[in-house]
């Protein structure tokens, strides 16, 4: 299967005011496609203990494993978006429910999740089955972790290259505020930047702030056969619904 070579990134930022701190920041998520990595060493000629081609759920189970003081579990929020009109549903045992548009659920970090995009503009009938890695989590002011979840967003392009065989992988990390890039976020979503080919976009990623998550989409299908659900469901782990509280 061909592999789309196309990198970029998305910055998408929220202001949050930092309590404990008491001044105002930017949370800024980043998103970084996929490449080929051509070099395994950082600027710093230190050895990339992870790379963006991975299988996923290594990084985040090896990352909560290296962690030295764990941390109970937590759901983190995330809201999945894409082109007007798609829809999403997170798995539940094998199956899913009727699809969202604009979904936001907590997942657990350290977990990969199986979730379902259909009704797809232009692609009637046909449906994704992307994953959603949760490598790390956010820490926005008590009571309101539901106000800024992370994006999952899902472009046009996205769902085009998967649509045609190849595999589409995303980084999203949480930009850091000291070296941003100074350019205005637009209503409807991240912003894209586009990355060189050759660089490992997980080593983007790690440079530029904190690696919280990556999104995976391709062409696979979910099995017929019960026993191969289990792994291609990544063992179904719990995830809990956010309902938004109606106007």
């Amino acid at each position: 299967m061909n592999q789309s070579a196309t990198c970029r990134i998305d910055c998408c930022r929220d202001r949050l005011w930092v309590a404990a701190l008491l001044v105002t920041c930017w949370m800024s998520f980043s998103w970084v496609n996929a490449a080929e990595p051509s070099d395994y060493l950082s600027g710093a000629n230190r050895h990339q203990l992870f790379t963006g081609d991975m299988p996923a759920g290594v990084i985040a189970a090896t990352r909560q494993r290296m962690t030295a003081n764990p941390q109970p579990p937590y759901f983190q929020p995330v809201r999945f978006v894409g082109p007007a009109g798609t829809e999403f549903s997170m798995a539940q045992y094998g199956s899913f429910p009727e699809g969202q548009k604009n979904l936001m659920a907590g997942l657990m970090v350290g977990q990969v999740y199986r979730f379902r995009v259909s009704n797809i503009p232009y692609s009637e009938g046909v449906e994704l089955f992307p994953t959603v890695e949760m490598v790390d989590r956010t820490y926005p002011p008590p009571g309101l972790a539901t106000s800024y979840p992370i994006p999952i967003n899902l472009d046009a392009d996205d769902l085009a290259a998967a649509l045609e065989g190849q595999l589409v992988t995303r980084v999203i990390f949480l930009e850091d505020p000291q070296t941003a890039v100074p350019l205005e976020q637009a209503p409807e979503g991240p912003m894209a930047i586009d990355v060189p080919e050759y660089q490992d976009p997980l080593q983007v990623a790690d440079l530029r702030g904190r690696v919280v998550a990556i999104l995976r989409i391709g062409s696979m299908s979910p099995p017929r056969a019960e026993v191969l659900k289990p792994q291609f469901f990544f063992g179904h782990p719990s995830w809990a619904p956010i309902f938004e509280q109606q106007p």
